[in-house]
């Protein structure tokens, strides 16, 4: 998640120039860092079509089906305060390596689930790799801002949540080519017999569960380079705030008397709940505007996340010039428009806007995410933690959209991404209006 990318710091963007990206020795750690936001990339894209497959193969309803993403995105929930926990206490490598080790573990139980054969087996699995996802994302997203100068710190972070989107549009080709292919019954399933309709339930489940494994086989080779790798000495973010007195308890107060940093969970709660809701019902809105199978909705989705990809490295360049805020309110103000414009043009033109969505996605969780965190000193790790938690928005709104679905249109459901979008320029609008004397910041 989300995906699951973020830079808030706010500094002169003349003076940011003047420094390095990375601190030095840190090239080889970041490059490994960069694989973990792949991975995670391909884990969450991998299982968003899985909405519309697992609706094909266990024959049930939009709203059930989206239990998958509750599941995925519930985990962010739930793991994220104890990865802050263990980052504190043990330090973001280890937080890393738990990360690795409990996604990988969740990846290789979809083949017990597949003998199972179970919609409560997959989810368990999911719910297991997500777990993982989670402590991996809060250890890997504030490391990554530790790997140089504070200047730096936002287009550090974006360069590599650039490489999640190459993750995601990995998964979901493997999505596209290995599993959604293959749910397409070659007979009419009405007129088989139960032990005939079980091998064909056996073969579709087999193919879901192969690129899992896949999974699972990297997550051990980069937590494998990670622990091998001797990493130098890490300064902790923001050091200029000092030592905090009061234990953990003053640290939760310091986070929620800082209004950036409670906005932005909220604007991070609605923007991870826009980008899931429209990657996951692009597939149905492409069957109810185009009349496509799911391999075509699959190859719109395909599309939609290269245009996110080329989005994320030019959003990278843009915001060396121009402050994040403003460019991220201006994304948020499009999305709202493509949204209502899918509502009332549920055609190629419609499928066009939805597909276009990505194009506002890519700056708005690493922008958020580096603003909400901007000062916080000695609480960064318990901020970071909560804004993971905030991805619990991927879980919510989904479910919202999918009854909207079964209870209107795919095309009407997607007022839930415009008031997501909204919600995220409010918070543009909120930066921009309280912190005027940045001028041309990032």
């Amino acid at each position: 998640m989300p995906s699951i990318a973020p830079a808030p710091i706010t500094d002169d963007i003349e003076a940011a120039r003047g420094q390095p990206l990375l601190g030095r020795g840190m090239v080889v750690l970041f490059i490994a860092l960069i694989g973990c936001f792949t991975a995670w990339g391909v884990a969450q894209d991998l299982t968003t079509p899985m909405v519309a497959g697992f609706k094909r193969i266990f024959e049930m309803s939009t709203f059930q089906a989206s239990l998958v993403q509750l599941a995925y995105f519930g985990a962010y929930f739930l793991l994220a305060l104890p990865a802050a926990f263990i980052n504190r206490r043990f330090g973001y490598k280890t937080g890393i390596l738990t990360g690795l080790g409990l996604a990988a573990i969740g990846a290789f139980s979809f083949y017990p689930a597949s003998k199972i054969m179970t919609y409560e087996a997959f989810l368990v699995a999911l719910f297991a790799m997500a777990a993982g996802c989670s402590i991996l994302e809060t250890s890997a997203n504030p490391y990554v801002l530790s790997l140089g100068p504070e200047q730096t710190a936002t287009r550090r972070l974006n360069l590599a949540q650039a490489f999640n989107p190459l993750g995601t549009n990995i998964g979901v080709l493997l999505a596209s080519t290995l599993i959604l292919p293959k749910l397409a019954d070659p007979v009419d399933i009405a007129t088989l017999t139960p032990a005939e309709v079980h091998t064909i339930r056996a073969g579709e489940l087999g193919a879901v569960m192969a690129p899992y494994l896949g999974l699972a086989f990297v997550l051990v080779l980069i937590a494998v380079a990670i622990a091998s790798q001797k990493a130098p000495p890490i300064v902790e973010e923001f050091p200029d705030d000092g030592p905090h007195e009061g234990g953990v308890g003053s640290l939760f107060g310091v986070l929620w008397r800082n209004k950036q940093y409670r906005y932005g969970v909220v604007a991070q709660f609605f923007n991870v709940a826009a980008q899931v809701c429209a990657w996951t019902y692009l597939i149905q809105y492409v069957q109810q505007a185009l009349g496509g199978s799911l391999e075509k909705g699959g190859f719109y989705l395909q599309l939609s996340l290269l245009v996110f990809l080329f989005s994320r490295f030019l959003m990278t360049w843009v915001i060396g010039r121009i402050r994040a805020t403003k460019v991220l309110a201006a994304l948020a103000a499009l999305a709202v428009v493509l949204c209502v414009f899918a509502m009332v043009s549920p055609n190629l033109a419609g499928v066009i806007a939805v597909v276009s969505l990505s194009f506002s996605l890519s700056l708005m969780f690493p922008t958020i995410y580096g603003v909400a965190l901007k000062g916080l000193g000695p609480a960064t790790k318990f901020g970071a933690a909560g804004l993971v938690m905030a991805i619990v928005g991927g879980a919510i709104m989904p479910v919202v959209q999918g009854t909207l679905v079964d209870s209107t249109s795919a095309a009407f459901s997607f007022i839930v991404p415009a008031v997501c979008f909204a919600v995220v320029g409010l918070y543009a609008l909120y930066d921009l209006r309280t912190r005027p004397s940045a001028g041309r910041t990032a």
